[in-house]
């Protein structure tokens, strides 16, 4: 074992050692009896210098997508208006994301002028309702979940059968256990940046 912990070390120390000379030579540099080659160095420069411009650029724009409620990795912020289907991205405070906001995304599934209707499930043992499922004129929107992840209580929006308020848009995904419009009801438009999938 010591013997394979020596040979690593000694193998990365030798490494290390060349380091300086190999990366002058990739650079055009002057090593031993070989001349300088500055068409290397303007070379790696032209290569690298755009792409870490365009890396720099890239990086701040996307936006990686931790929900598996979503069918995307990464998103970037699109210009436009807000069309159902959109994937849009917004902070949402609540108890159940924690102490501080938490920038979500989700999709929007029901605009404004639309019908959204609750449909409410009774216990058959105490009439209690149990969960609603919610609709965007004749489409499933989802069910609501009576318990999270976590166990912890899930109060659903109690919405009846009226459309969506001008301003407001029903936000949500296809997932059953995402947390969405069925729990906190129907978000300002102007609180959503539209956003498109990058990955």
């Amino acid at each position: 074992m010591l013997r394979l912990v020596w040979l690593a070390a000694n193998r990365l120390f030798h490494g290390l050692k060349m380091l300086p000379r190999e990366a002058a030579l990739a650079l055009g540099g002057a090593v031993g009896d070989q001349r300088a080659n500055p068409r290397r160095f303007w070379l790696t420069l032209g290569i690298t210098l755009p792409l870490a411009t365009l890396t720099w650029h890239a990086i701040p724009a996307v936006t990686i997508v931790m929900s598996p409620s979503i069918d995307a990795w990464a998103v970037r912020s699109a210009p436009g208006a807000i069309h159902k289907g959109d994937l849009v991205m917004f902070a949402l405070s609540h108890p159940i994301a924690g102490p501080r906001p938490v920038s979500v995304t989700k999709r929007a599934m029901c605009m404004p002028g639309e019908r959204l209707r609750e449909v409410e499930r009774h216990s058959v043992f105490d009439g209690r309702v149990t969960n609603s499922s919610y609709y965007c004129g004749d489409l499933l929107l989802g069910i609501s979940r009576p318990m999270g992840r976590n166990g912890q209580r899930l109060d659903h929006l109690r919405w009846g059968d009226r459309n969506i308020p001008a301003g407001f848009v029903y936000v949500g995904s296809d997932h059953p256990e995402g947390f969405d419009s069925r729990y906190f009801g129907p978000v300002r438009i102007e609180r959503l940046t539209r956003m498109e999938r990058v990955l």
